[in-house]
């Protein structure tokens, strides 16, 4: 089987716009899902509901890929996972290391979404030298002085980071210069990498924060903290009226 490194899919990616490279894995989510059940074609209706997107959007983004379907019938479930998977390099064996082996890194060794849609995991790594040889997902953990060794020996070119927000530079920085050109960062904190690596962050706490943000933003729409009106009707008022803060210099309620 070929691996990461060595062997990259000849594909289109390069005149697909990212949004559509976006949303590609989340037809594929609905399809394999429709694969299983066994169901043999999909309208764009169907497809579009399943994903998340609306048709008109789902037929733009397939039409990069060169797939129409067929009026009155539709697209081919097994035929469009094929294609999907192709272009998201997902029919081959990319091997990947994990990095920080805390519950966050043993909560990802051990899912078992990645060997089923062409990720393996080549390694688990830490820097402490206690976690070295013990098994987590039936894969013993290695530690960091062999990073370099593990990635060459490997064909490595997808790291993960799950590392404390501290030691994530320094880690990306080793797997960068020992060829690794993508990677995924758990750690919190931006990462700083040369042209050609590319990083994808996963922030948990901020997705928190947004879900936050909304849910107060509803809140406050449907009444104010004393019942009265909307908390942006009464924003929009105290505006209008030119009322002032404390200072004199602001509006005592902000506008929404």
């Amino acid at each position: 089987m070929a691996t990461g490194r060595t062997h990259r899919p000849a594909t289109r990616s390069r005149g697909i716009p990212e949004a559509t490279v976006a949303r590609l894995p989340l037809y594929l989510r609905a399809l394999t899902a429709l694969s299983e059940r066994s169901v043999p074609t999909v309208s764009s209706e169907e497809l579009a509901a399943a994903a998340g997107v609306n048709s008109a959007k789902l037929r733009k983004d397939f039409s990069y890929l060169g797939s129409y379907g067929t009026r009155g019938v539709g697209y081919d479930v097994e035929y469009l996972v094929y294609q999907i998977s192709r272009e998201l390099g997902l029919t081959q064996d990319w091997p990947v290391v994990i990095v920080g082996i805390g519950n966050l890194g043993a909560a990802l060794a051990n899912y078992g979404g990645f060997a089923s849609r062409g990720f393996r995991v080549a390694a688990l790594i830490d820097a402490d030298p206690a976690m070295a040889g013990k098994p987590v997902a039936g894969i013993g953990v290695q530690h960091t002085d062999e990073l370099e060794h593990i990635i060459e020996s490997n064909g490595v070119s997808i790291g993960v980071i799950a590392t404390p927000a501290g030691a994530a530079q320094q880690v990306c920085d080793r797997l960068v210069a020992a060829g690794v050109t993508s990677i995924l960062n758990f750690a919190p904190t931006v990462l700083t990498v040369p042209d050609g690596v590319d990083v994808r962050k996963v922030d948990l706490s901020i997705e928190l924060q947004i879900l936050a943000f909304h849910e107060q933003r509803k809140a406050g729409e449907e009444a104010g903290p004393d019942g009265g009106a909307p908390v942006a009707t009464r924003a929009a008022a105290a505006v209008a009226g030119d009322r002032k803060g404390p200072d004199g210099d602001v509006p005592a309620v902000m506008p929404a």
